[in-house]
């Protein structure tokens, strides 16, 4: 068996690579590394387990509460809440593990698990090796008293939604639309914006097992765009299935993306005096337009691998207090461990109240560079320092100049590799793409 974890937890089709026992395997593996049973003199660590919307979800959040158990943790079942949710949960009940049964912007065959530590934050690499080592080993389960209790806990969604009201300013007089993607968003985002004195119009927010992500949520935008145009909405946001990342649409309709959206946080964290060393932090995939706007007002910009783990290390490491990717995973370390959708779409309303800007205008702060970017299914992900992949890719670097960008990359979560191509034209950054997709496809071709 190849490496489980990807860029977030492990991920694959639900009763397929991700079955009942693995899910039961992991959880007590990650509950012997995670949780060293004799720091706690006589009592029981403690986790919070909770999950999305998808059906599989079920089984495996029994096998996940089993497996914790059988290692003599207590498990608190908070049912359906967005991952930060979870995360924010793990922190305030101070609980020593979490456990998240998601696979976030997924298609619903999928799920996945993410373990977090004390405090709500993700696993380093590391720690999931460790896991993984761990697997399979043999160990002396705890019998009679020493095993487990789980038990319902009774107000997850209600403790979630005031930590996220009380971190930002009234929003009365905005009318937001909300897409929930029919995911674990669906109670707690309506109600937290509607609790900040948003009104809000929530779409896509009946899940039923089987449509979350389903042609919604922030990887399909059509829906939200179309609801903020009907109902003369002054921003529109789209959250993935586990809320932990959010997309935005003006009034016009047109799509604000993770970019722009953590432009218009960086400059209103300055303006405050409080933006850390006047920095943040985002990964290799920002779009060139973002990396010269914040030159361009003064902000210093680091970056890291693909993955909000990555960019959530760097920010503990200098101390810094925002961060994301282009995708819509925006960490605010004031308030949150991770990626926080709802949080996000909080705080950019807040700084249209703050501002008496439209979220058009506040966009406008950088101009995107047009982007191109094409999944490879079907390769081989390990063998992208190919010889001549990596020629063909210094070749076209140098043909498009100074003013463009490319970046090749293996999924961490799917089997594909990512072909990402930044130019000064549309069309030029497709074509780029299209010949190194190929190249890819010639080279990395399995068997």
């Amino acid at each position: 068996m190849g490496r489980l974890f990807g860029t977030d937890g492990v991920r694959g089709l639900a009763n397929g690579r991700l079955t009942a026992s693995l899910a039961l395997d992991l959880s007590v593996a990650a509950a012997r590394v995670l949780v060293d049973r004799g720091e706690y003199a006589g009592k029981r660590p403690l986790a919070v387990v909770g999950r999305d919307t998808r059906i599989s979800g079920q089984f495996l959040e029994h096998a996940v509460v089993a497996g914790l158990a059988s290692a003599g943790v207590d498990v608190l079942r908070v049912r359906v809440v967005p991952t930060p949710g979870v995360a924010y949960l793990t922190d305030s009940l101070g609980a020593d593990l979490g456990v998240v049964i998601s696979a976030s912007h997924n298609p619903m065959p999928d799920n996945g698990i993410k373990f977090l530590a004390r405090g709500g934050v993700k696993l380093d690499d590391a720690i999931e090796q460790a896991i993984e080592e761990r697997m399979g080993q043999p160990w002396e389960p705890p019998t009679g008293g020493d095993v487990g209790r789980v038990t319902p806990y009774a107000t997850p969604i209600q403790e979630y939604v005031a930590h996220l009201v009380a971190t930002t300013k009234p929003l009365s007089g905005l009318k937001v639309v909300l897409d929930c993607a029919h995911g674990a968003a669906s109670e707690a985002g309506p109600l937290a914006l509607a609790e900040a004195g948003a009104t809000v119009i929530a779409i896509n927010a009946e899940p039923d097992g089987l449509n979350i992500n389903d042609g919604c949520g922030s990887t399909h935008l059509e829906p939200l765009r179309a609801a903020v145009l009907e109902h003369g909405a002054d921003a529109g946001f789209a959250l993935d299935g586990d809320a932990d990342r959010c997309l935005a649409v003006d009034h016009r309709g047109e799509v604000v993306d993770g970019d722009q959206i953590l432009a218009i946080l960086a400059l209103g964290l300055r303006d405050a005096g409080r933006l850390a060393d006047d920095t943040v932090v985002v990964t290799v995939m920002s779009n060139l337009g973002f990396l010269r706007a914040m030159e361009e007002h003064g902000v210093r910009v680091r970056q890291t691998a693909v993955g909000d783990r990555y960019v959530l290390e760097d920010m503990n490491a200098g101390g810094y207090l925002l961060g994301g990717e282009q995708s819509g995973h925006v960490i605010q370390r004031e308030f949150a461990t991770t990626g926080d959708g709802l949080l996000t779409a909080l705080h950019v309303l807040e700084r249209m109240v703050v501002t008496g800007e439209s979220l058009a205008s506040l966009a406008g702060v950088m101009t995107r560079f047009p982007q191109v970017l094409l999944n490879v299914p079907g390769v081989d992900r390990t063998r992208t320092d190919d010889p001549v992949l990596l020629e063909a890719v210094a070749a076209e670097e140098a043909a498009l100049g100074s003013s463009s960008r490319v970046l090749l990359r293996a999924s961490g979560t799917e089997p594909l590799v990512r072909v990402m191509v930044e130019a000064e034209t549309q069309d030029g950054a497709q074509g780029v793409a299209e010949r190194l997709a190929a190249v890819v496809r010639e080279r990395l071709a399995l068997g």
